[in-house]
């Protein structure tokens, strides 16, 4: 026994283990070691624990599409994906939850998977990344122990695709470099309202390398066309149990209806003499680069216009690695992205079967490709020839290795020694965390408080919902107020011990969600609730406002055959009420005629649809015969609530949120 009490932490064989916290590196800053058989046993095992579905990111949603590039960046690479103007790139991206199964729901509050393969001129380059910029370890040692605390308790099998619950909170408020990301895991950017509606982050520093050898720094971004936009926490949880394929249905019908997706692709350019004078690592993976400190710069687009034609040859077999690159791009010693070079090839083996996972077309680059690696399982090349080897004479068909090939960046080596030690650059864990809270709208900040509520009041410890608590008092007093207030809490705990103290950063508005809205109803949908005798000029007005403002409409009605409208005609029905609520749209109306409005008025359905739409913040347009099912509702008046005869008003009603009416229907920390 080692301590008394646990037994001494080992390899699988048995070795006594020292540091399981760091990996090998060749100094505090430098790149991990090869000869780390630590990591790699860790790593490997965890890499293998699933067959054939992903450990993480399995369930996911995935599209093929285009890069086009805009702006050159030949001053900085010489990968020809990011220098030649105009060209356009085949592309599969695919998103994906973290935490749940492949069967699990779309809407749970979770990061979201962003990852994008490009098939270039040059090969395959693999930009996989999240829809938050930063994660919550540093070093990818670490790994296996965050996702093992975030799935399902081993020894119960719940909860799915949740982080609420003892265990992934008693590794938070073990780890404090988390606490930065878990500032945005509690944040809307975790219960986004569409794919298309999410940033995408490459979150490392990667290196571009240009034609003199000469490197800079970059970090990449995708920019949503539509916008950012996210659901309240009451309406994930109801679309989770009125469409759990809400996500995936939704980029689906975008797609198939030419309504296609859109990104700018940006990237923050910076020398290794200007990340010496940031007031943070950017080696650090909890960190970001705020943009008002490296503005972005905007350098293509990617647009997603075709669905796949089979989910499990394209959608489930596509196989991401950051390791793979074009010449032109290179690593930094991010000693998180040092693991994952490794951890993803590593993960394909296992799920995919074989090494020659990349022959599936999905994986397949566009261009040539030729070397002389044979054989092995499922190999379906028939390589010719008697040249299996590198250097040859007997075959001058036979690949080489040629000078415009892959070169790794000649990165000059810090002095200092081989260890497991973590810079002391990596022990800020609270600025940043300080900064992104201070950032936010005061909605916002509402939303990421009544989070930790939530997700702590589902943690039996008191241990360590006390400890979370003594984290966020770090980060800002206020916040750790509220959620202590929000737990019942007889007093505020103790503080937890820190290394470094909390710096105040300047507030970085982009770190907003419902700032940096905007004010379009493109790409969201609305709901139309009719019945018998429905007021046909007014849906036609509703619906043409809406259309013509960028949204889709549906009809909704009691019966799925539809309604027979004021006009005599019969009007199909886009849903039936039980299982089209409200929570499906952005924005609703309901136009009834007396008679009906009186019969909805006693449909809990109806009712729950204005309700919920009410409560969720959305704009309801409503008629005089749709009054007695909002007085059921208990809806009151507002500038959110318009008459359905005023479509402008309701259009303009429907392009955000009512904020102002959050505080009168809901209790917030």
């Amino acid at each position: 026994m080692a301590g008394g009490r646990h037994p001494a932490l080992t390899t699988n064989q048995g070795t006594p283990l020292s540091d399981n916290q760091n990996s090998l590196r060749s100094t505090e800053r430098g790149p991990t070691l090869l000869e780390d058989f630590i990591l790699r046993d860790k790593i490997t095992h965890f890499d293998h624990e699933r067959i054939p579905e992903r450990i993480v990111h399995a369930r996911g949603s995935a599209a093929h599409g285009f890069f086009e590039l805009t702006k050159s960046l030949k001053k900085y690479t010489t990968a020809r994906v990011l220098t030649e103007v105009g060209e356009r790139t085949e592309l599969f991206t695919r998103f994906s939850t973290v935490a749940g199964g492949s069967g699990s729901v779309d809407t749970p509050r979770d990061v979201r998977g962003f990852a994008v393969k490009l098939y270039t001129k040059e090969g395959i380059w693999d930009l996989v990344g999240n829809n938050i910029p930063v994660f919550f370890i540093q070093d990818a040692i670490k790994f296996p122990d965050l996702i093992h605390a975030v799935k399902m308790e081993p020894d119960r099998g719940f909860p799915q695709a949740a982080t609420a619950h003892d265990t992934f909170w008693d590794f938070i408020s073990l780890t404090p470099e988390s606490m930065h990301m878990i500032m945005w895991a509690m944040s809307d950017r975790t219960i986004p309202r569409s794919l298309r509606m999410i940033e995408g982050f490459g979150i490392h520093s990667f290196r571009l390398v240009n034609a003199n050898g000469d490197s800079t720094f970059v970090k990449f971004h995708w920019r949503p066309k539509l916008g950012l936009q996210s659901t309240v926490w009451d309406e994930a949880v109801k679309i989770a149990g009125a469409d759990p394929d809400f996500h995936r249905r939704d980029l689906f019908e975008a797609i198939t209806t030419g309504n296609f997706p859109e990104w700018e692709l940006s990237v923050q350019l910076f020398t290794q003499e200007e990340a010496d004078r940031f007031p943070f690592d950017h080696l650090d993976s909890t960190k970001l680069i705020p943009e008002e400190l490296v503005p972005l710069t905007v350098i293509g687009r990617m647009v997603l216009d075709r669905w796949p034609d089979n989910f499990f040859a394209e959608t489930e077999q596509v196989a991401y690695c950051p390791s793979h690159v074009v010449p032109g791009i290179d690593f930094s010693n991010d000693p998180l992205l040092q693991g994952r070079l490794f951890s993803y090839l590593d993960t394909q083996l296992s799920r995919l079967g074989s090494p020659n996972f990349h022959q599936l077309p999905i994986n397949a680059p566009k261009c040539p490709f030729a070397n002389q690696q044979r054989d092995g399982h499922m190999q379906m090349q028939v390589p010719k020839g008697r040249v299996a080897y590198e250097p040859s004479s007997l075959d001058p068909s036979s690949a080489r290795a040629i000078p415009a090939g892959f070169r790794s960046f000649a990165e000059p080596s810090d002095e200092g020694n081989k260890s497991r030690i973590r810079a002391e650059s990596f022990a800020d864990h609270y600025s940043q965390a300080r900064q992104f809270f201070r950032s936010q709208t005061t909605p916002e900040q509402a939303h990421i408080a009544s989070a930790l509520v939530f997700e702590l009041s589902k943690v039996e410890t008191v241990a360590v919902r006390e400890a979370v608590v003594g984290h966020l008092r770090n980060i800002e007093e206020d916040l750790a107020r509220r959620v202590a207030d929000g737990l019942g809490m007889p007093k505020l705990p103790a503080a937890q011990p820190k290394a470094v103290a909390a710096k105040d950063q300047p507030a970085s508005p982009a770190l907003q969600i419902i700032g940096k809205m905007k004010d379009t109803l493109k790409g969201r949908a609305v709901g139309i609730l009719v019945h018998d005798d429905s007021d046909a000029a007014a849906i036609k007005a509703l619906r043409k406002a809406a259309e013509a403002a960028g949204a889709s409409v549906k009809i909704v009605c009691l019966k799925v055959g539809g309604a027979k409208l004021s006009d005599g005609k019969q009007q199909p029905a886009d849903g039936q009420l039980a299982g089209t609520p409200s929570v499906v749209f952005d924005a609703v109306a309901v136009v009834l005629s007396d008679a009906a409005g009186k019969l909805l008025a006693k449909e809990a359905a109806a009712v729950d649809f204005v309700r919920d739409a009410f409560g969720h913040l959305k704009a309801i347009a409503a008629d005089a015969g749709a009054q007695v099912v909002l007085k059921a509702g208990g809806i009151a008046k507002d500038a959110g609530v318009v008459d359905a005869g005023d479509a402008a008003g309701f259009i303009k009603a429907a392009k955000t949120r009512q904020w102002a009416r959050e505080p009168k229907v809901r209790t917030l920390a």
